[in-house]
């Protein structure tokens, strides 16, 4: 059987399961609580995992193999990051953020930034929130979709206009068929198929480049200073501004909506904890197997440019139906990311909005009516706006952080802002990460990173009612 044949009945096989999971969840969702979080109902595996899948899809199985492919132990600032970002959100936010939501109600995050602010500045925050979420899941949905096109493009030899048309259609597709139920469940399976991948393809990608002895022989002895070096060979600030750049990029996940609603969502304290725990778990396993797959492809001269190597390694080093299995649910795990990210938009739109708050039926068309738009313009801007998947991910990412993340964070450590100052906050912690996004060098790099977030936490600070009250 053509390996080609192998991933197209895989593909087939893995999405028929989750359309059955669409369906089995669509007889939970009876209310616009349930769709748009589940109605506080995870579990610890769920939650964990669901959490897992959706920080890292894309932008990781290609994206961040090919930065440390490409540009070698630089990269590995990212982990330290990550995994801090994975601290700060379940233990240093989670409690609070989880017992608020169920005390109050709370169906978004942007509910919880606004839960103690008075209502002439609520409004107003909830839209401009929304904007923003709206604005940079456009840009991380085409990331994903971009993803899904390149893999079908090199497996299947379709142009990129078709393949990306093909996987926008099957995410756009599930996606209307259920909610919050289905994207976490499908996002947790998607977290195990991910999890079996990084352990097959770097294990048969090691083998083949003689073992880990020989791999970091090489690395240390035919690979350029730069490339073993921590700062890209960068000196004194300059490499350390570099660090800290990427660094700087785990303080992303405080501010996304698509991961808070996980935590939000958790049934109780101790599931919290135990889904914190899987979570870190998954990570340590996925972005381990990951690195040594990058280094073991520099030995083995892979030519993939970097973000197409985990595929082409699949192909060359695993045997044929187990390699087509492999490249088949991992690309539909990509592709499957992209659920949570449009339901996070659809509740920004028909919720943080609202625009259709007191109909709920109104509401739920509103937002599917948002996902299938907001799944065009990112179709578009992958079309007609090529950039590597990693960046535009870190993009959005950086940006949504900024935004958001130093609110959360403060109101979790027990801080009453006043409704002015937090939206002074989210507008020039969101607009300090966009403007420097478009600028390169590392100055730019370190201030869309950190002090976006420095100014909204000093703009916060500033606000803070030291007599207990938000307005």
């Amino acid at each position: 059987m053509a390996s080609t044949t192998i991933v197209l009945l895989t593909l087939i096989a893995y999405k028929i399961i989750l359309l059955g999971v669409g369906f089995w969840a669509s007889k939970r969702v009876h209310n616009e609580s349930d769709f748009f979080l589940g109605a506080q109902g995870l579990g610890a595996w769920t939650a964990g995992l669901s959490y897992a899948a959706s920080t890292s899809s894309a932008w990781v199985l290609l994206g961040f193999t090919g930065l440390v492919f490409s540009q070698g132990a630089v990269g590995l600032w990212l982990i330290p990051g990550i995994f801090g970002g994975y601290i700060l959100t379940w233990f240093v936010i989670g409690p609070r953020l989880n017992s608020e939501t169920a005390s109050r109600g709370y169906m978004t995050i942007v509910d919880f930034i606004t839960g103690d602010v008075s209502a002439k500045w609520k409004r107003s925050i909830g839209i401009v929130c929304a904007l923003m979420i709206l604005f940079c899941f456009v840009f991380y949905i085409s990331s994903q979709f971009q993803a899904a096109g390149n893999a079908l493009t090199e497996i299947f030899n379709i142009n990129a206009t078709e393949a990306i048309l093909i996987g926008a259609a099957v995410i756009v597709i599930y996606c209307l068929l259920g909610g919050f139920w289905a994207a976490s469940i499908t996002d947790a399976l998607q977290a195990v198929v991910m999890m079996l991948a990084c352990i097959l393809v770097p294990l048969a990608t090691l083998h083949a480049a003689g073992g880990i002895g020989a791999v970091m022989t090489h690395i240390h002895t035919v690979e350029t200073p730069s490339y073993i070096s921590f700062t890209g060979g960068a000196a004194g600030m300059a490499g350390i501004g570099v660090a800290m750049g990427l660094l700087g990029t785990g303080l992303g996940a405080l501010g996304q909506p698509q991961l808070l609603n996980r935590i939000m969502a958790v049934r109780s304290s101790s599931e919290r904890i135990q889904g914190a725990a899987i979570t870190i778990g998954w990570g340590l396993i996925i972005y381990t197997g990951l690195v040594c797959l990058a280094f073991a492809g520099r030995k083995l001269s892979i030519d993939t440019g970097g973000e197409s190597l985990f595929f082409a390694a699949a192909e060359q080093y695993l045997p044929p139906v187990l390699a087509g299995v492999v490249i088949a649910a991992v690309l539909s795990a990509v592709m499957s990311t992209v659920d949570s990210l449009l339901l996070a938009a659809a509740s920004a739109v028909s919720h943080d909005m609202g625009l259709t708050y007191r109909d709920p039926a109104r509401a739920l068309l509103f937002g599917r009516i948002a996902m299938v738009s907001i799944a065009i313009l990112a179709v578009l801007m992958t079309l007609f706006l090529p950039k590597d998947i990693f960046s535009r991910v870190l993009f959005s990412w950086v940006a949504l952080g900024a935004a958001f993340g130093p609110t959360v964070l403060t109101k979790c450590l027990g801080w009453r802002v006043r409704g002015g100052e937090v939206l002074l906050a989210i507008i020039i912690g969101f607009s300090t990460a966009v403007i420097f996004a478009n600028i390169d060098g590392t100055q730019a790099d370190m201030i869309e990173k950190w002090a976006s977030w420095a100014l909204g936490l000093g703009i916060l600070f500033i606000g803070k009612d030291r007599h207990g009250k938000s307005d």
